[in-house]
């Protein structure tokens, strides 16, 4: 390793003296003490994840895939979850000496607070609200990160599958969802069309009611010209007795328009007749 060497932009390098922490440095042109001073690497633990040449640490957002682990969810369903992580280092320190191996751990953690959080929740709610569950996951990986020297930006479950079974009995309860839907609709299409023929009926009635009324009090005016229209040329007596031989008349009529083969008649018309006998009498 040269004396002077160069740090790229969103890097780091750690400078260790006999085995401890001197100092960290940042981009630009940098130098070491010879035989006393050297850069950690980390490359032997880390691997190629957040690092590049095994010394220069990267400070830019970095991603973590979590291998596939099975799970159960809060109804017993087995799952077969995985997530990326995203994160980036913010403190160099912490991240190399308050954790064994950063990427590991990052991987670890996040997979044991999914598995967590998919057992307590049910399969329809972890299928409906994937967007919440990642970020119900990445906020209590905060407290973690705030220790390791890094930050969680956000959580992406990738892969949320079950086995043939569980597929089957979706397929089911959707079906049953849809029939129960249409049911729902379709009573709730009668039950909105009775009301409306009532509501029709209601007012049919009420138009009706209001035509008899008109009528009635029509009538009413009618035959009340009438009588006093007759007073006036017969007198009231006269008349009285003229409109009681017209009704007497009119329920006869009313009785022949019936479907009875018998039709009753008066056994007498003296009182019809009477009328115009007494007229003539005076």
């Amino acid at each position: 390793m040269n004396l002077f060497y160069t740090v790229p932009q969103s890097h780091c390098v750690v400078i260790e003296r006999f085995g401890k922490l001197s100092r960290i440095q940042t981009q630009g042109l940098r130098f070491r003490l010879p035989f006393i001073e050297r850069l950690r690497n980390v490359g032997a633990t880390w691997g190629d994840s957040t690092n590049k040449r095994g010394w220069l640490i990267e400070l830019t957002e970095q991603r973590t895939d979590t291998p596939p682990r099975q799970c159960h969810t809060k109804d017993n369903v087995p799952v077969t979850a995985n997530a990326s992580i995203y994160w980036r280092i913010t403190d160099p320190r912490k991240a190399l000496y308050e954790v064994d191996i950063l990427p590991t751990s990052v991987g670890d953690i996040a997979l044991n607070a999914l598995r967590a959080n998919i057992g307590t929740l049910d399969l329809d709610t972890i299928l409906s609200e994937r967007q919440q569950l990642n970020e119900r996951i990445a906020s209590q990986l905060s407290e973690t990160s705030k220790k390791w020297g890094i930050i969680f930006t956000r959580v992406e479950i990738q892969e949320l599958t079950t086995d043939g079974l569980v597929a089957q009995s979706m397929v089911k309860q959707m079906d049953a969802e849809r029939t129960r839907r249409a049911t729902v609709t379709e009573a709730d299409g009668r039950s909105e069309a009775t009301v409306k023929i009532a509501e029709a009926e209601k007012q049919a009635a009420i138009i009706r009611a209001e035509g008899e009324a008109i009528a009635v009090v029509t009538r009413a005016e009618a035959e009340a010209a009438y009588l006093k229209r007759l007073m006036e040329q017969v007198g009231e007596a006269q008349a009285v007795q003229i409109l009681i031989a017209q009704k007497y008349l009119s329920g006869f009529e009313t009785i022949t328009k019936g479907g009875s083969d018998k039709v009753f008649l008066p056994n007498s018309f003296h009182g019809l007749f009477s009328i115009g006998t007494e007229k003539g009498e005076k």
